[in-house]
């Protein structure tokens, strides 16, 4: 696998990290306006304000922003999950589900048209699982759970689980968003992937957990 286009640097103080996400807002805007091949950093500079040379001193072209802007959406995920996980009152298994599922669709419709770009025209810019901090964070997060409810759930290998899981889950919530139904709302499509990720944790009727 060919190497993902990296930033030229990190930044490390609380003005640099403003910088760069109002340059990563402003590629968010532009991508999702003009798609790929209108996009630029001049434009991306415009649009965030900043000279052009301030976009370069991190990002050395446009895929390295998009790079970036997948990595950002992965942390984000992550802190939605961590957010609602961490205030979720004792409801089992299936009902922290519910709450994860409503957050993660719920950010995935703030801006669907750039999420659109990204998952549709660029997921070759996504970096892999393992080589992502954001994706390794919320896999342990999942784990996690499914540990804390390991009495209510029939899989045993909660690795494999935690991977199955994760890759249904974001599957079904990017079609959602992406390409969603036109005849059903998008609480019924909810329920229907809470349904299909409970039903294959949970045991069965007369099946042996």
């Amino acid at each position: 696998m060919q190497a993902l286009p990296q930033p030229r640097r990190i930044p490390r103080q609380a003005r640099s990290r403003a910088l760069v996400e109002v340059i990563l807002e402003a590629t968010a805007r532009v991508l999702a306006e003009r798609g790929y091949a209108g996009t630029n950093t001049n434009l991306v500079a415009e649009r965030a304000g900043v000279s052009v040379g301030s976009v370069y001193q991190y990002f050395p072209n446009k895929d390295s922003l998009i790079t970036a802007l997948h990595e950002q959406h992965a942390a984000q995920m992550q802190a939605a999950i961590e957010a609602v996980l961490a205030g979720a009152q004792p409801r089992g298994l299936r009902g922290h589900l519910a709450a994860i599922v409503h957050a993660l669709l719920a950010a995935h419709q703030v801006a669907p048209a750039l999420h659109r770009v990204l998952e549709k025209e660029f997921p070759f810019f996504d970096a892999p699982a393992e080589q992502s901090p954001a994706d390794q964070g919320i896999f342990r997060r999942i784990r996690q759970l499914l540990e804390e409810h390991r009495g209510e759930i029939a899989p045993r290998d909660l690795d494999l689980a935690t991977w199955a899981v994760l890759q249904a889950m974001e599957s079904l919530v990017h079609a959602a968003v992406i390409t969603p139904l036109p005849r059903h709302g998008m609480a019924q499509v909810e329920q229907t992937i809470v349904d299909m990720l409970a039903g294959y944790l949970c045991a069965a009727p007369g099946r042996a957990p």
